[in-house]
């Protein structure tokens, strides 16, 4: 069986957002979608009208939580302000997706499913996600069919860590698990955040791990798609 390939881009910033764009034509020119990683409280700006064009484009919107800033008054474990639905209980995690549809239906933006910050939610967000309507979750290890609760276990190929003496080692295991993932079939999930698109070793690695599943003839496709897929 051919491997699904999922990309998926999250940092998008009015600083990052010529390399992200970049990135996309990058994408484009492989025939591979895109499945951008949109926090709510982004707000109206060119960061928000590029994204409405991607998805115009046929790229994926995921919600990456409401703000990355504000630290979750519950904790079980401390994470970091960007692990935002790490470790919420239920109720907080209602009141931080209802916080999160309204900025969205504000922005005008549609979303086809919930990526969590760091790729971490607690069963209680996961609870609360099935109440207001979200079909799938994207962890670091699953997508969840939430509706279902089918679980495709792949886990999410990332740069990790920010040392620069590790990097060529970092490099060439992205581009050696995207290489394997493939050849397994099923899905190959790639994803990087737009910070790392400042280093040209980053950005080439993780455009050679595109390539080599393409090679051993993964599809693109994106989040919304597979969502779509499994609902149907």
């Amino acid at each position: 069986m051919d491997a699904r390939l999922l990309v998926s881009l999250s940092g998008v910033t009015t600083r990052t957002l010529h390399r992200c764009a970049d990135l996309a034509a990058e994408l484009d020119r492989r025939k591979v979608p895109l499945s951008v990683l949109y926090a709510a409280r982004t707000g109206e700006g060119p960061v928000t009208a590029w994204v409405r064009t991607r998805r115009a484009h046929g790229d994926s919107v995921l919600l990456h939580g409401y703000d990355h800033r504000i630290t979750p008054t519950h904790r079980a474990v401390y994470l970091g302000k960007r692990a935002e639905f790490a470790a919420l209980p239920a109720h907080e995690a209602r009141l931080r997706l209802i916080a999160a549809k309204a900025a969205l239906d504000v922005n005008g933006m549609t979303v086809d499913g919930f990526a969590p910050p760091r790729w971490i939610a607690s069963e209680g967000t996961l609870q609360a996600l099935r109440e207001h309507g979200f079909t799938l979750c994207a962890d670091l290890v699953s997508v969840r069919d939430l509706v279902s609760g089918d679980v495709q276990r792949a886990r999410v190929q990332e740069f990790g860590g920010p040392s620069h003496r590790t990097e060529t080692v970092r490099c060439f295991a992205l581009v050696l698990a995207a290489a394997r993932a493939a050849r397994r079939g099923g899905l190959v999930r790639l994803g990087i955040d737009a910070a790392d698109l400042a280093r040209p070793g980053l950005r080439q690695a993780f455009l050679d791990a595109v390539d080599v599943s393409l090679e051993n003839r993964a599809f693109g496709t994106t989040y919304g798609s597979l969502s779509r897929t499994l609902a149907s």
